[in-house]
């Protein structure tokens, strides 16, 4: 939750500026992007969304730290090659987030509407239970899992990035005597994992984020078909570099995200008597 907390307005911009293309109009950055919510909203409106997002987290992480080192020791963790880690990463990842993509749906769904507002158009949703009250009365229950199907493609990569990675890295680095099992290896280790985990997932994520914005019409219509018809319209209209729209406030969020929760989910572990991860 802390780790959600200090970096959520990177997070919020990171999805208005996946949204942008959508509008078709002139091209911005995310400095712009943050500037204009900063300017229209105040400070606090860059963490509209954030109630959802720390829910998400309450299921997601647990699930899927928890479930990627049970799977691991379960093998082998000193026989496990960064192959079969990244396996295990991206199936703990997958069932994680299919039990918090409802939650997801509501943090996306939010962090659009400042965006909705900005343009002059009414809020949709006014809190967490008010979205996912409405987005069961009008899409059915079934509604709350809306793009779950790129939601999960994108957990597969981003965990097979991050948690293999992080814990590859980690050991490479203690063992080859860099430096001991401290916050030096855990910074490090985050680091290398956030840009690995960032490049891997950032095309699945703009599909994921415009798949779960996007509102069925009242005649039943939507933009997407599905996350396949989301990425060829993407690339069609905006070009192949659309899919990596958002990669460096993504990248500037995953570094201090993963170095906040790293280190703090490492010294807990201390504290708590179990091994390092």
């Amino acid at each position: 939750m802390v780790a959600e907390t200090s970096t959520f307005p990177i997070d919020l911009t990171k999805t208005r500026l996946q949204l942008h293309g959508e509008s078709l109009s002139r091209s911005t950055t995310a400095f712009r992007v943050a500037a204009e919510i900063v300017r229209r909203d105040g400070p606090l409106g860059l963490y509209k969304g954030l109630s959802p997002a720390i829910l998400r987290h309450l299921f997601y992480t647990p699930i899927r730290i928890v479930g990627y080192e049970h799977l691991r020791n379960a093998v082998g963790h000193d026989s496990v090659s960064l192959s079969g880690k990244a396996l295990v990463g991206g199936i703990s990842g997958v069932i994680a987030q299919v039990v918090a993509s409802p939650a997801d749906l509501v943090k996306v769904r939010m962090q659009a509407d400042g965006r909705m507002v900005s343009q002059g158009l009414q809020s949709r949703y006014s809190g967490t239970f008010d979205a996912l009250n409405k987005i069961i009365r009008t899409e059915g229950f079934r509604g709350l899992w809306k793009g779950v199907f790129p939601n999960v493609q994108r957990a597969f990569l981003v965990n097979m990035g991050e948690l293999a990675c992080y814990d590859h890295a980690k050991h490479f680095v203690i063992q080859n005597q860099i430096c001991g099992d401290n916050i030096y290896s855990h910074t490090l280790a985050s680091i290398m994992s956030g840009l690995s985990a960032t490049a891997l997932s950032c095309p699945a994520d703009v599909v994921k984020t415009r798949m779960m914005n996007q509102a069925v019409s009242q005649e039943g219509k939507s933009m997407y078909n599905n996350s396949y018809d989301c990425l060829v319209k993407t690339v069609r209209v905006e070009g192949l570099r659309a899919l990596w729209k958002g990669f460096f406030p993504t990248w500037a969020r995953l570094g201090p995200w993963q170095f906040v929760f790293w280190v703090s989910y490492e010294k807990f572990r201390e504290l708590a008597g179990l091994s390092s991860f």
